[in-house]
């Protein structure tokens, strides 16, 4: 007869601290051994036998390569959201094997909340669209790097950066000291380079989105305003599927868009956002927001994504038109800051795109 058995990975890229609990054991058998392959096979290999293994361990750097590793050998492996993990605030002792002992105990308790697991393919996907923010960000630090050079120089453009006159006006720029034009030479050609970079990305992701599983909801989401192919890649990249979120208040709250709250007894203390879960999600969805400070309306492209739809995904989408933008004005007459009218409207956003993912056609 087996016995269930609770086993927990602290995983680090040279080891891995293993925590064992057998039954109804109080004290859990704790050790290290190689993050290697090999060695983990070996070891789980040995430690199922009469044993029917519980894993887990936390979400990290390392990824997902034990958990595939467990699945393809049969034993089911939990992936803990780290954030979510109990704590002790008087426990100001922490070690490798001290979390695995503590990891292992919550487990057997039922304590620890799993995240999703992407498949290889949507993990790819995903790391595709972060490369594109990545590369965006570089972009970004070389633009700056490059106008506070010009700056220090006592140049800068009278109009706008980054438009074609502001391209123009680069090339008419020129230094006495060979340095100065050396330096200003590198800073273009990065940014330059970055563009490039950002384009060939981006026409990568486009190529993606033209195939399933992800055409036929790029298309749903990109009949919401503010919402285009790009900025729908990363919803479902970030997710992988919008259908396992129940409620809209569930996607709100994994995104970290629902208000912080600090209530004791008859006193009711509501803050900020609580900025937990998947925050390139809540940024794309902040940006997006902005869409709705112009009066509602169906602009050329929606018509045409629409009479691709059901009629219940252009009536869903016409309601959120409408209630997103009636939302900004009341907010902005209350003299509600442009930030916080966002972060609202990007709330009730995330719950339109869980209505449209969850929209069955009549």
């Amino acid at each position: 007869m087996t016995k269930t058995s609770h086993l927990a990975f602290d995983v680090h890229a040279a080891t891995i601290a293993l925590g064992l609990l057998d039954g109804s054991a109080g004290k859990p058998e704790v050790w290290e051994i190689a993050n290697e392959p090999a060695v983990i096979r070996k070891t789980v290999q040995r430690l199922r036998k009469g044993r029917d293994l519980r894993c887990c361990y936390e979400a990290g750097p390392c990824g997902y390569v034990l958990q595939r590793q467990l699945a393809g050998m049969g034993i089911p492996c939990d992936v803990v959201a780290p954030s979510l993990i109990p704590q002790k605030p008087g426990d100001r002792v922490k070690t490798d094997r001290r979390d695995a002992a503590k990891l292992v105990r919550l487990h057997r308790a039922g304590e620890l909340t799993p995240i999703g697991i992407p498949t290889e393919d949507q993990e790819a996907v995903r790391d595709l669209v972060r490369a594109r923010e990545d590369a965006r960000r570089a972009r970004t630090d070389a633009r700056h790097r490059l106008t506070k050079f010009l700056l220090r120089q006592g140049l800068r453009h009278p109009a706008g950066n980054w438009t074609m006159k502001f391209w123009t006006w680069l090339k008419g720029v020129s230094f006495t000291r060979p340095e100065h034009a050396k330096v200003f030479q590198h800073y273009v050609d990065m940014v330059l380079h970055l563009d490039r970079q950002i384009e060939d990305l981006e026409k990568h992701i486009d190529v993606v989105a033209e195939r399933e599983p992800f055409k036929t909801m790029v298309g749903r989401l990109s009949c919401l305003r503010g919402i285009r192919t790009l900025t729908a890649m990363v919803i479902l990249s970030e997710v992988y599927d919008l259908r396992r979120f129940a409620t809209a208040r569930q996607f709100m709250a994994f995104l970290g868009l629902v208000p912080s709250e600090h209530s004791s007894g008859p006193k009711q203390r509501r803050g900020g956002i609580t900025k937990t879960g998947n925050g390139h999600v809540r940024r794309i969805l902040v940006e997006a927001a902005w869409a709705y400070r112009h009066h509602p309306g169906i602009s050329s492209r929606q018509r045409k994504l629409l009479t691709l739809q059901p009629a219940v995904v252009a009536d869903v989408c016409r309601k959120a038109d409408l209630r997103l933008t009636r939302r900004y004005r009341r907010l902005a007459a209350r003299g509600k800051c442009s930030q916080v009218a966002m972060t609202a409207i990007a709330r009730e956003l995330a719950g339109f795109v869980w209505a449209v993912a969850h929209v069955q056609p009549a």
